[in-house]
C-alpha cells in the first residue's frame, strides 16, 4: 500500500520520523534520592511527562525500585532512557526520551556528580547535601536549562557558580560558596576556590 491508499501508515510514519529528529531539549528530568527511594531533588523539564507531583513521585519510586539493586548504569524505564549513579547513600538520576542518546545523557550525570564532588569536599553523602541543597540547585541550574544541556564540564560549572563572566565581580553563588566551605567572613583568598 502506499500513503494514498493508507492515510493512517503514512501519517504513524510520520509521526515516528519527526520522533527520531535530532532536538535541543535531551533532558526530560533529574533526580537525586536518598537510599530509601525519597526526593531529595528533582527538576522536571518536559511538564507533560509526568505534569502532578504524585505522578512524578511514582515514576521516581518505579525507577528507584528497578535501579537500586543493579550494577548497571543505564535502565530503560515507562519508555524512557535513565542513567544512574550511586555514591554512598544517595542516587544520582538523568532521564531522557527513549531515542536519547545515553552517552549525552551521561556527560551530564558525570559533571552532576563530579561538580557536586568539589562543591562538597569530596563529601557527596545524604546530610551533606541537604546542608547545601542552594548550591545543589544552582549547579543544576548551570548545567541544565529548561532541557537543553548547557554545560557538561564540571570546572565551567564551578566556575560559572562562583563568578561573573568577566570574573571579578562576585556573584550571587560565590556567597552561598562562601558559606558552603565554612567562610562565612567570606575572607579566603578566592584563587584558592577556583
Amino acid at each position: 500500500m502506499t500513503a494514498q491508499t493508507c492515510p493512517r501508515q503514512h501519517q504513524r510514519t510520520t509521526m515516528e520520523i519527526a520522533s527520531l529528529e535530532p532536538s535541543l531539549y535531551t533532558v526530560k528530568a533529574v533526580f537525586i534520592l536518598d537510599n530509601d527511594g525519597n526526593r531529595l531533588l528533582s527538576k522536571y523539564y518536559d511538564t507533560e511527562l509526568y505534569p502532578s507531583m504524585k505522578e512524578q513521585k511514582n515514576f521516581e519510586k518505579n525507577v528507584f525500585n528497578k535501579t537500586h539493586k543493579a550494577d548497571n548504569e543505564i535502565a530503560f524505564v515507562e519508555g524512557m532512557t535513565i542513567v544512574y549513579k550511586c555514591s554512598i547513600d544517595l542516587f544520582f538520576y538523568v532521564v531522557g526520551s527513549a531515542q536519547e542518546n545515553e552517552l549525552m545523557l551521561m556527560a551530564v550525570l558525570n559533571c552532576l556528580f563530579e561538580s557536586l564532588s568539589q562543591i562538597l569536599r569530596k563529601d557527596v553523602e545524604r546530610r551533606c547535601l541537604l546542608d547545601n541543597i542552594d548550591g545543589v540547585f544552582l549547579v543544576v541550574d548551570e548545567i541544565i536549562d529548561g532541557g537543553v544541556i548547557l554545560e557538561s564540564d564540571p570546572q565551567q560549572v564551578i566556575q560559572k557558580v562562583n563568578y561573573r563572566l568577566d570574573g571579578s565581580e562576585q556573584a550571587y553563588g560565590f556567597d552561598l560558596f562562601d558559606y558552603i566551605i565554612g567562610n562565612i567572613d567570606g575572607q579566603t583568598d578566592r584563587r584558592q576556590c577556583a
